[in-house]
């Protein structure tokens, strides 16, 4: 009876209902066997999708039913296993073992039960159920093709910090991925960039010749890309100049700036991605921190420029040098902009965003699966429809192989934000996108 009772412990654990078909209960042996060998059929189909056709894979993965099924499934095979792990301990009959094997066999039963139906709760509870919140993030639209061979994406940073009615764009770019290699650029804006164009809409048929010299100090904009936000979410009606903003999970100051940054670059920008720069920092911690090259010393804390060019409220310094930032130094790094300019500031920015890139490995992912859709789910915001997932994933494998391209529209391109050429942008976003193939020597 002992040497049985470790048998039956055993095969119960390598095969699920193996020991009521053997000494019990058959009709409930077949369930636990039939369960089990239906989830290593579906773990194996899973792998060989990922092998051989990810996107359908990633495709199911990004359903909400089918995650909430995925979860209903674990938790019911963690049950089952528990119920046969009791059934099996009733059919050892543990007073009938030997007086030292009872306490063995029992204790392993227990750790042989609590392995495998704490990895399926848990597997349910904190990997499936957070990521199907997680779909929340994204838009209910239909996806729409490449333009010109390119998905492009408007990344907005701004601070909805508390005591703030309104949230001025501190940082604007454009991210365009080449829809067959995955090359990535990333086109940044300057957020006082004036008198810009629009895009065909409503603030094109108000400004058929551009924002310049329209302002409304009174209400608090100018003509600044960055007082987009102000301008029509606060001081006119957005919702009649975009009726169907909300419904698309966007606000009338995100498509106001939209249009401004395809008028700006001369491209079509079907895609928004909004990061609220007060939850950043928990971003950057659930990735682990970022590691960054700091070419020079950044003030940290409430700064205050005095009348005499001093600053006030420094609490600290992010040195020169090779660095690994958590969120709140990263966060000072990307806002900081009294001791060098707003240029300075978006290369810093940019940085920043190419080190979380880097980030995004799938052992990172994995290992920190929880906290980042925790963290993204607060701090982002975006009308990529969730049938864009498959395409955006295969393309961010190809990405990881090769460096991003950056361009900003500053001087150091030769051009003034406060007086731009958007001819001369556009030739430049063009020749970035499609560079002249040479012609090949006779």
């Amino acid at each position: 009876m002992t040497r049985r009772g470790w048998w039956l412990v055993v095969a119960g654990f390598l095969l699920p209902g193996s020991a009521q078909l053997l000494a019990g209960n058959r009709r409930l042996g077949r369930i636990g066997v039939v369960a089990t060998l239906a989830g290593w059929i579906a773990i194996l189909f899973a792998v060989l999708l990922a092998l051989m056709w990810r996107p359908m894979l990633i495709t199911l993965a990004a359903n909400w039913w089918v995650l909430l099924a995925l979860q209903l499934v674990l938790l019911a095979y963690a049950a089952l296993w528990v119920v046969l792990a009791i059934d099996t301990l009733r059919l050892v009959r543990l007073v009938r073992t030997g007086p030292r094997a009872r306490i063995g066999i029992a204790a392993l039963a227990v750790v042989l039960t609590a392995l495998p139906s704490g990895i399926a709760v848990y597997g349910a509870q904190s990997v499936v159920a957070p990521a199907r919140d997680g779909l929340a993030i994204f838009g209910s639209g239909a996806s729409v093709p490449p333009s010109d061979g390119y998905y492009n994406f408007l990344l907005l940073g701004a601070d909805s910090g508390e005591g703030r009615d309104h949230m001025l764009f501190d940082s604007i770019s454009v991210v365009s991925v080449n829809a067959d290699t995955g090359a990535v650029s990333i086109f940044g804006i300057p957020r006082d960039m004036r008198d810009v164009p629009f895009s065909e809409g409503p603030m094109q048929e108000l400004y058929p010749n551009g924002h310049e010299g329209h302002a409304d100090p009174a209400c608090g904009w100018d003509n600044k890309i960055n007082q987009l936000n102000t301008e029509v979410g606060l001081c006119r009606d957005g919702e009649a100049l975009y009726p169907d903003a909300a419904a698309r999970g966007s606000s009338p100051g995100i498509e106001a700036t939209r249009d401004a940054a395809e008028g700006v670059l001369g491209i079509e920008i079907p895609y928004f991605v909004f990061i609220d720069m007060d939850g950043f920092a928990a971003l950057i911690d659930a990735l682990g921190g970022v590691d960054i090259t700091v070419s020079e010393r950044i003030p940290t804390g409430a700064l205050h420029e005095n009348e005499d060019g001093t600053l006030s409220g420094i609490t600290g310094w992010i040195e020169a040098g090779e660095q690994h930032m958590d969120g709140d130094t990263a966060q000072w790094y990307a806002r900081s902009r009294y001791t060098t300019s707003d240029w300075d500031r978006m290369k810093r920015q940019r940085q920043l965003q190419e080190a979380m890139l880097a980030q995004f490995t799938p052992t990172n992912v994995l290992s920190r699966f929880q906290d980042i859709l925790s963290a993204g789910s607060e701090v982002v915001q975006t009308d990529i429809p969730t049938d864009m997932l498959p395409y955006l994933t295969e393309l961010a494998v190809k990405a990881k192989e090769q460096e991003v391209t950056s361009v900003e529209l500053t001087l150091e391109n030769g051009i003034d934000p406060d007086a731009p050429d958007f001819a001369y942008i556009q030739e430049l976003v063009n020749d970035t996108l499609h560079p002249a193939t040479p012609t090949p020597t006779p």
